[in-house]
């Protein structure tokens, strides 16, 4: 169903979450689904949901703090595109904490989180515990939804608040960084362009000239 976007719906989407839930709200790319990623059987029903077996899910966090709780070592390139790019839509892919289920790491070992651009968005992760997955709001495949009935076009059932927030304005989704290795690749080329990827990158290339003068 359905609900305006104010503190009292997301009151009660917190306590969906609480509950093993599902939400979806608008991020600051597009539309995305949102469960407690700790609570397996709640990330289990998102695969269910998108027919999106075998694929990792990414976690939108709150705040950088947050990290440690997935990522179980940040390598220099993640700590570089954190520093410079974040909050933005940067997806950072890093080595998985151990623990966390593998429907979120898809058996990769690695796992993808992003700080949203978003004042009041960061608020809502936050009031859920600091982390949701932000697996965008449609069907393995299909076109990403920029707005809740879209959702709700996709998903007549299954989620169980959807926070109208309006229609989003993105037209790519989040780029994509791998920096779990020593040598960092972009997976996907989206809202950052390679460009500026390339040039928080190269602050590192910078540092170990320094270093080595």
């Amino acid at each position: 169903m359905i609900f305006p976007d104010s503190q009292t719906n997301r009151e009660r989407a917190v306590r969906t979450i609480a509950a093993g839930g599902l939400i979806a709200f608008r991020t600051d790319t597009f539309y995305a689904i949102g469960a407690d990623p700790l609570n397996p059987m709640a990330v289990r029903q998102i695969i269910d949901l998108k027919g999106r077996e075998g694929k990792p899910i990414l976690l939108l966090i709150s705040d950088v703090s947050e990290v440690d709780r997935f990522i179980a070592d940040q390598s220099d390139a993640f700590k570089l595109l954190a520093g410079s790019l974040w909050p933005g839509a940067l997806t950072i892919v890093g080595k998985a904490n151990a623990g966390l289920s593998k429907d979120l790491t898809a058996g990769t070992g690695t796992i993808g989180v992003r700080l949203p651009d978003d004042d009041g968005l960061r608020d809502l992760i936050r009031q859920c515990g600091g982390a949701l997955t932000g697996t965008s709001a449609n069907f393995s495949g299909a076109a990403a939804s920029r707005s809740a009935q879209e959702v709700l076009n996709y998903f007549p059932t299954g989620v169980d608040v959807i926070l109208d927030g309006g229609e989003t304005t993105a037209t790519e989704p989040s780029t994509v960084v791998d920096a779990s290795e020593e040598v960092p690749r972009i997976i996907r080329e989206g809202v950052i362009p390679r460009r500026e990827v390339e040039e928080a990158l190269a602050q590192k290339e910078r540092r170990g000239d320094r270093e080595t003068r």
